[in-house]
């Protein structure tokens, strides 16, 4: 039982899930971080970060695309 408690305490902050993230997206993320994840990660966290960064991806491209769409029209 004192293993789960201590495995809390070990999980993953925010701007870990975040880099993790980041790093599995540009092929880069390393074997000790891949396994902190799998081990101690919250598999919720890591969905909801990816869902918000993919969800910032679209929304970044409609805007540029509508810029660039509105500059060539003028």
């Amino acid at each position: 039982m004192s293993d789960q408690n201590n495995s809390g305490s070990d999980r993953p902050n925010f701007l870990q899930v975040l880099k993790s993230i980041l790093a599995g997206l540009f092929g880069v993320q390393s074997h000790a971080n891949r396994e902190r994840d799998f081990n101690k990660g919250n598999p919720g966290d890591y969905i909801g970060v990816y869902v918000i960064l993919v969800l910032g991806l679209v929304i970044g491209v409609f805007v540029v695309v509508k810029m660039v769409l509105s500059a060539a029209g003028s």
